[in-house]
């Protein structure tokens, strides 16, 4: 009886899967959107401002229970989600792009051209885990109007601050996007801020990309955003987090813009460009992304695991417990709509200019955050 115990015991210690990851993965969670929209836009900011009006507007997609507040498995229990992955029902957002007329002031939004995540799987030596449902994440700084100490992404929390979040302007002939410095070093397409050219890539324009850390302490809990997550450090090649932290997937948010129907309404100077996000700002430093995991675990699971689709979808995943969602746009209301105007002489929730100068017409509570969040 000990042989045969003995003979399992190691049988299936060999079976048992390794923690860590000796090689990266990732896989592109896709959107069914309406043409030219998130699934809804306005004032709501579970994360920063629960329970009232954000102090500027956001572009939501994903599930359904979407609202002023977020709270534990709310979001599990959405009715629909216009995620690929039917048991996705997480919500992601950030801030719209506005177009201001040179003329007279007056701005139009940007219509949304269309948005994917990217989850990476990155080598480590944690084992990387599900989120879990309710899980708030907040990347970059919404009050920021300061140039970064690079315009080249930072994800190495021991190589000095984070740089996360970054446009990218596909152009033909390659010109200089970025004139005052603030180009990435590794890719002339990609920079700090918003580029000061007009971004005519085929069937690619004005990108937000955004990164969101991936080591959650579960001290700190779901909801203190502003100290439950973290990015992992650069160990020997192996990216990992900090002791009793928890792996979770590392998400990149790719959000595009229909900024090539402004084309002909503004000429570039190489100083300047009509483009300014919706809390405000016109640099573009101010960039950032915010989540809420609305995941069925066993289903994340199993893509961590088992998929790695890269750029092809999620939704062609060997194995998508529950389906996936090919049709499901899933509208949903605006507790705080954006005018309905195209025209209007305000930005949601922010002041005429002042001095040349942008301002919330109120800040939000506990608006401090870290590092100036928000």
């Amino acid at each position: 009886m000990l042989g045969i115990l003995t003979l399992c015991l190691a049988t299936c210690a060999a079976a048992a899967p390794l923690a860590g990851r000796a090689t990266r993965a990732f896989s592109v969670l896709r959107f069914n959107n309406v043409a030219d929209k998130f699934s809804t836009e306005g004032r709501m900011d579970p994360i920063i401002s629960p329970g009232a009006a954000s102090a500027h507007s956001h572009g939501v997609m994903g599930g359904s229970n979407f609202g002023l507040t977020v709270q534990g498995d709310q979001l599990l229990k959405s009715k629909c989600t216009n995620s690929m992955i039917k048991n996705d029902k997480s919500n992601y957002w950030v801030p719209g792009v506005w177009y201001q007329s040179p003329h007279n002031g007056t701005f139009k939004k940007v219509p949304l051209f269309y948005m994917q995540v990217y989850y990476f799987f990155d080598i480590t030596n944690d084992k990387i885990e599900p989120f879990l449902p309710g899980l708030k994440i907040v990347s970059g700084e919404a009050g920021k109007r300061t140039p970064p100490a690079t315009g080249g992404l930072q994800l190495d929390p021991s190589k000095g601050p984070i740089q996360s979040a970054q446009f990218t302007c596909p152009a033909q002939g390659d010109p200089d996007r970025y004139p005052r410095g603030l180009a990435d070093p590794g890719n002339r397409g990609a920079g700090a801020g918003f580029p000061v050219i007009n971004c005519d890539g085929y069937a690619s324009p004005l990108r937000q990309d955004i990164h969101l850390p991936s080591c959650y302490n579960p001290a700190a809990g779901l909801d203190d955003h502003a100290h439950n997550m973290a990015f992992p450090a650069d160990n020997h090649g192996k990216l990992d987090c900090p002791a009793g932290w928890v792996h979770v997937p590392h998400l990149f948010f790719e959000v595009y813009y229909d900024t090539p129907r402004f084309a002909a309404d503004w000429r570039p100077d190489g100083r300047s460009q009509p483009f300014v996000l919706s809390d405000g700002d016109r640099t573009g430093f101010s960039l950032h992304a915010d989540f809420v995991s609305g995941w069925d675990r066993d289903t994340l699971r199993a893509i961590i695991d088992g998929c790695d689709t890269g750029s092809g979808g999620m939704d062609t995943c060997p194995t998508v417990l529950g389906g996936v969602n090919k049709d499901d746009k899933c509208v949903i209301d605006s507790v705080v709509p954006d005018p309905a105007e195209a025209w209007v002489t305000a930005l949601p929730g922010i002041t005429p200019y002042r001095g040349g100068v942008l301002g919330a017409t109120k800040k939000p509570e506990g608006s401090c955050g870290r590092a100036g969040l928000y």
